[in-house]
C-alpha cells in the first residue's frame, strides 16, 4: 500500500515500497495526483508490467548530454561538430529538466522556436535527431527501459531546399582574376581549381598530401583510415584531369607535406573577401560548397555515367547523387545533336 505523505504546505508525497521493487516516491502539489500515480505503479507491479522510471527522473537532459558526449561522441568520426552541437543544446532552457517529464510537444515547441529565428531546416533536424539518439541511447543502454522517446512523436522540420547553383560562363575566370586582386593567400586559387577539378569537400580538400598523389599515374589516393562509413563519404581514389595535373605539377611543395597548406577558416575568410568585392555581384550567392555541385555536374557532362562519377564523388547514394547534379539544358541538347543519346 502507498504511503501519501505531505511534504511542507504545497507538496504531497506518494511512496511506495514493495518486496521484489525498488523504492518509489514522486512528489506532487495535491494529494489527488499523489495518489493517481501511485495506483497507476501499483498496478503495474500487480500485472508484472512495471520498469523503474527513477533513473529517467533524476537525470537531467544537460546530465544526459554530458554523458552522451563522454560515451557516444567521442567514438564518433564527428566528434568535434557533435561536441559544438551539444554545448549550444546545453544552454536551452530544456536541459534543466528530467528526461522523464520532457514530451513532444516540449520539443515541438523549440522546432518551432527556432524557425522562428530563421534556423535552416536542415540544422533543426540535426540538432532533434541528436536527442532522439539520446533517448534512444539512454532506454536500450543506460537502464531506462521505460522512458519514452519523445521525438518520435513529433514532425520534424522538412528538409532544406536543394541548390542548383551553378558557375555561369565566365564566372571562373572572375573568381580567379578576383583571386589574383585579393593576394592575400597564395593558395587559395589552387584551392579553388582543385575543388573544381576533384569535387572533394573542403575538409578532404584541404588535408590532402603530397604522398597520395601520383602524377604519372595521374591519380590521387585517399587513405583507408580516411574514407567515412557515413554519407559523406570519400573516394578510394581520384583521376587527376588535365588541368589539375598541370596545376599540381606547378605547385610548390609545402613543409608540412600537404597540398594546401591553408586551414579552413583561413580559406572561408578569403572567401568572404572575395564575394565582398564591389566586383564580385555575381558571386556573391555563390558558397564554397556549390563548387562540389559543379564539378559533379562537369562529370557527367564529360560523359561519365552514374556509376563512375559516383566512384569519384563519393556519394553513398544514387538519390545524393542527384541533389548534386545539374545538367544544363543546352549541354544535354548538344550530346544529342552529336548524336551521343
Amino acid at each position: 500500500m502507498a504511503a501519501i505523505r505531505k511534504r511542507g504546505d504545497l507538496q504531497w508525497q506518494a511512496r511506495i515500497t514493495r518486496k521484489g521493487f525498488p523504492p518509489q516516491s514522486k512528489t506532487f502539489l495535491s494529494r489527488s495526483d499523489a495518489e493517481a500515480w501511485a495506483r497507476a505503479i501499483e498496478s503495474e507491479m500487480d500485472r508484472g508490467t512495471f520498469i523503474s522510471r527513477t533513473e529517467a527522473e533524476n537525470t537531467s537532459l544537460s546530465e544526459a548530454l554530458d554523458r552522451y558526449k563522454r560515451e557516444i561522441t567521442v567514438h564518433k568520426r564527428g566528434k568535434a561538430q557533435e561536441s559544438t552541437l551539444i554545448d549550444r543544446w546545453k544552454k536551452d532552457p530544456l536541459v534543466l529538466r528530467p528526461l522523464a517529464s520532457l514530451r513532444g510537444t516540449d520539443f515541438a515547441k523549440y522546432r518551432d522556436r527556432r524557425k522562428k529565428s530563421e534556423v535552416s531546416s536542415n540544422t533543426i533536424r540535426i540538432e532533434l535527431s541528436l536527442i532522439g539518439h539520446l533517448f534512444e541511447t539512454a532506454r536500450r543502454e543506460w537502464g531506462m527501459e521505460g522512458l519514452m522517446n519523445p521525438i518520435r512523436n513529433i514532425r520534424m522540420p522538412s528538409g532544406s531546399k536543394c541548390r542548383e547553383r551553378r558557375l555561369a560562363d565566365g564566372e571562373r575566370e572572375t573568381i580567379i582574376s578576383l583571386i589574383h586582386s585579393e593576394g592575400q593567400n597564395p593558395w587559395m586559387e589552387a584551392a579553388f581549381v582543385l575543388a573544381l577539378e576533384t569535387g572533394l569537400r573542403r575538409s578532404m580538400l584541404l588535408k590532402l598530401r603530397w604522398e597520395w598523389i601520383d602524377l604519372d599515374k595521374s591519380i590521387i589516393s585517399i587513405p583507408a583510415e580516411l574514407r567515412e562509413t557515413e554519407n559523406k563519404g570519400v573516394p578510394i581514389a581520384i583521376p587527376i584531369w588535365l588541368e589539375a595535373r598541370k596545376l599540381l605539377s606547378d605547385l610548390p611543395r609545402s613543409s608540412d607535406g600537404r597540398v594546401l597548406p591553408i586551414s579552413p577558416n583561413a580559406l572561408s575568410c578569403c572567401w568572404k573577401r572575395l564575394q565582398n568585392n564591389k566586383n564580385a555581384v555575381m558571386i556573391k550567392d555563390l558558397r564554397w560548397h556549390d563548387l562540389r555541385h559543379e564539378a559533379t555536374s562537369r562529370l557527367f557532362e564529360k560523359g561519365l555515367n552514374p556509376i563512375e562519377v559516383q566512384s569519384i564523388t563519393g556519394h553513398k547514394s544514387m538519390q545524393m547523387l542527384k541533389r548534386y547534379t545539374h545538367i544544363r539544358p543546352e549541354n544535354l541538347l548538344a550530346k544529342y545533336n552529336r548524336g551521343a543519346i
